[in-house]
């Protein structure tokens, strides 16, 4: 080697890989300088780790701000990682020489460079690294909304739009455009990925002459547009400059170098040593702790918010991986995924797959079938057309949902090692595709399970969401939606400023929270979470604040909203085998004082308050019914529900509500139900009123419904009321009335479209039955329900006096 070796790359291309290995086994060089934080020198040696397996990233956080951090993406075709381990593997000194993450996470969005920052354009490609922030095996990826903000580093405005310098360019798309082409990936896919496998574009003998072809197209691209407008680059080159010279001094002229292309030029320019240290005088700078953390292929790929991310990371593993005929091999495994999921795809599906994307290939003038060509051979072969199923292959394979693994002793924050040791004790493993988790928690395992996710959400690490589930709705069945993402690292570090342990984070959080809070119903539901999480030595602060709080509020709309939070820790208590006699007695009193203080709270309200205040009386109505020794208690709220349902300066929604839940509890006759609907849609009461009473006593998704398919005299009711509203009326109470029908299930409603086209059922008889639409009858035919009872005498294992009982 003369001089130092530059290769410029495509971060995440594996075609730039096979071309870098390919370049490092011909020339041997002394030593390998890669674009990325110097900070993850020392964690180099673990990529030859057998634990470590792609993609992975490294992960910088600010010591005193873990929100701040940034992500240095890297999976198995990503050229920097192809350098790291042959530099390991040869025995040959590697490190990174970009601008350190300390700097890069100090610096306010005007001075920092951009791969620490912003997210970039999802829909304009940056394959070289070239613009913007390219670290290490991919620009750095921000770990989220708390990390810092800065301009998007892709740009997608086409080239020649502005005067070089101020135009936002994508390197690919302008040699693309220059090319004749009008996708940037497929050129890229052309000239690089399916041309010369061996050397990853030349197709020669020279294993550096495709870096040197890319390296004079960037100098051109430089030479006419500058920094291409992203002036921050400037500071990360110079930096690289001077760890360049550095390694050159201690090494000599063999010295490779792996960076984005766009940057090439910038390392091969002369410059002055001091001009390079002007550059970098005065850079802010934090503490900074570093290290390796699983990734995705999901997160690889561009629509996810990725500067550098690539539309099809799966594909190019594949790509990367295949030894040989990649066409065939793809289509082998995607009809592989097919079958897994009951489609009919056989041999000859893949054979004929074949031959049409390599056909397409060719009438296409491209040198192999592509991506878009095997897309094209499965949706016409494999899925009859059908972009459903292609719609799995692109998520399952096109992107994947290969999640990486690091090595148990890489660096970590002690709340994480504690995380990692419960999730091996509970084999719980972390998993990039979502899956759903049945939990019984009368299985000590199970019970671990969930006391893990609880205390996992109460520190704000949400690797689980709580799912409705398809069995048993008791207190002993969970259900969870799992799905880990790398940010979840940093909101691990973050947790870590409370406790060293899950279970010492958690409780410390929880008395923090409980101390700070104002709203009662924030207590109230921290409560709740302390009892699912199974907290027993912060539950006495929680409570504390609790009674404090309970015995300070005077809104009986906030005694309300607070109410159901206190009944359901009640049972979670029960089902946890929990102490919760503190936590019943504050949610007696504050059923009490809801008793007393409901009815007056109640009356005056403008829509907008009724509306909110009709969900309080349902999540007070259950919680109610839930407290142990409540049926005193129950007897004083069925009052309260009568003077609701009775007062007429109460609105129409709450009046319509209370009298719903006192006839579905039994305490509401009939005959009284329909007086009272009667009395609601009489002509003096205004429409709007009308139709919000109907809202609360049919609304929702309570089975109002059906109530009104299985009682005629109600459906009869708001029919007449309906068709005798004024013209002028109708418009104002068709959104409530649209509002309320709209939650009925289309069974539902068709249902009491047909009764109603029908009209009412006064005389059965031959002649009212011949008018009937078909499938409804005048009345009940008892002939035809007698059909089923053989049926559930088989079913229910009873006689026929005791089939009798269960019929009346």
């Amino acid at each position: 080697m003369t001089g130092p070796l530059l290769l410029g790359v495509r971060h995440h291309g594996p075609g730039s890989a096979r071309a870098v290995r390919a370049a490092l086994d011909a020339a041997s060089p002394r030593a390998v300088l890669i674009e990325g934080p110097p900070e993850g020198d020392a964690l180099l040696p673990l990529a030859a780790d057998e634990q470590m397996r792609p993609p992975v990233a490294l992960l910088a956080h600010a010591v005193d701000d873990p929100g701040r951090a940034a992500f240095w993406p890297l999976a198995e075709f990503s050229p920097e990682w192809v350098a790291i381990r042959w530099a390991l593997a040869h025995d040959v000194p590697v490190r990174f020489i970009d601008l350190p993450a300390a700097h890069a996470l100090a610096m306010e969005p005007d001075h920092a460079p951009a791969h620490p920052t912003a997210p970039a354009d999802a829909g304009s490609a940056d394959p070289t690294g070239s613009v913007g922030p390219s670290g290490s095996a991919a620009r750095p990826e921000p770990a989220g909304p708390a990390g810092p903000a800065g301009p998007d580093p892709t740009g997608a405005e086409p080239a020649g739009v502005a005067e070089p310098g101020d135009v936002r360019i994508d390197p690919i798309g302008v040699l693309a455009e220059a090319a004749g082409y009008d996708d940037p990936e497929r050129w890229w896919e052309d000239v690089v990925e399916h041309r010369g496998r061996g050397t990853g574009g030349a197709g020669g003998s020279d294993a550096h002459g495709p870096f040197v072809a890319l390296g004079e197209a960037m100098a051109a691209l430089r030479e006419t547009y500058g920094h291409g407008g992203h002036d921050r680059d400037l500071v990360r080159e110079a930096y690289m400059r001077v760890q360049l010279r550095a390694a050159r001094k201690e090494f000599g002229d063999g010295v490779a170098v792996v960076c984005g292309a766009w940057h090439v030029p910038a390392l091969a320019q002369k410059t002055t040593v001091a001009a390079d240290r002007a550059l970098l005088k005065g850079l802010p700078k934090v503490r900074t702790e570093m290290t390796w953390v699983p990734w995705t292929h999901r997160r690889l790929a561009r629509h996810s918010g990725y500067g550098a991310g690539i539309d099809s990371p799966g594909w190019y593993g594949h790509l990367f991986a295949a030894p040989d005929r990649p066409v065939e091999r793809w289509m082998t495994k995607v009809a592989g995924l097919l079958r897994d999921e009951d489609h009919m795809v056989s041999s000859a599906h893949v054979i004929e797959a074949v031959r049409l994307a390599e056909t397409l290939a060719v009438v296409r003038g491209r040198p192999l079938a592509g991506l878009s060509e095997t897309t094209d051979a499965v949706r016409a072969v494999m899925c009859d057309g059908s972009d459903v199923p292609l719609d799995l292959v692109r998520d399952r394979l096109v992107v994947g949902d290969v999640l990486g693994e690091v090595p148990d002793d890489a660096p970590a924050v002690p709340l994480q090692r504690d995380l990692a040791r419960q999730q091996r004790s509970l084999r719980l493993k972390p998993e990039a595709l979502e899956r759903e988790l049945e939990l019984d928690l009368r299985k000590d395992s199970d019970g671990g399970k969930s006391r893990l996710l609880h205390r996992l959400r109460l520190l704000g690490v949400h690797w689980g969401e709580p799912a409705a589930g398809r069995g048993s709705t008791g207190t002993f069945r969970e259900t969870w939606r799992l799905r880990w993402e790398p940010e979840l690292f940093v909101r691990v570090a973050e947790a870590g400023v409370w406790g060293t342990t899950v279970l010492s984070a958690a409780t410390a959080k929880a008395e923090s929270q409980a101390l700070a809070a104002t709203a009662l119903g924030d207590v109230t539901a921290l409560a709740e979470q302390c009892l699912l999480a199974e907290l027993p030595d912060a539950l006495p602060v929680v409570m504390t604040a609790l009674a404090d709080r309970a015995a300070l509020d005077a809104d009986v709309s906030h005694l309300a909203q607070a109410l159901p939070a206190l009944a359901r820790s009640l049972r979670y208590g029960d089902v946890r085998a929990t102490d919760t006699a503190a936590l019943a007695e504050v949610a007696a009193g504050l059923a009490e004082r809801i008793c007393v203080g409901l009815p007056p709270a109640c009356s005056g309200l403008d829509a907008d308050a009724a509306a909110e205040m009709r969900g309080r009386l349902d999540g007070v109505h259950t919680a109610i019914g839930l407290l142990p020794d409540s049926a005193e208690m129950s007897g004083r709220w069925q009052a309260v529900l009568r003077k609701l349902a009775a007062r007429e300066s109460v609105p129409g929604v709450i009046r319509g509500r209370a009298a719903r839940l006192l006839l579905d509890d039994g305490r509401l006759a009939e005959d009284e139900a329909a007086r009272l609907m009667a009395l609601a849609l009489s002509p003096a009461t205004q429409p709007a009123e009308a139709a919000a009473w109907i809202e609360g006593f049919v609304g929702g998704a309570s089975g109002g419904g059906l109530l009104l398919v299985h009682d005629e005299r109600l459906l009869g009711l708001v029919d007449a009321w309906l068709t005798g509203v004024p013209a002028d009326a109708f418009t104002d109470v068709l959104p409530l009335l649209r509002r309320t029908f709209s939650a009925y299930e289309p069974g539902v409603r068709r249902t009491l479209g047909e009764l109603v086209r029908r009209g009412p059922a006064e005389v059965a008889g031959p002649a009212h039955a011949q008018t009937a639409v078909p499938g409804f009858g005048p009345g009940l035919d008892d002939a035809r329900a007698d059909a089923v009872l053989p049926v559930l005498r088989l079913l229910l294992d009873i006689d026929d006096n005791d089939l009798a009982g269960v019929a009346r």
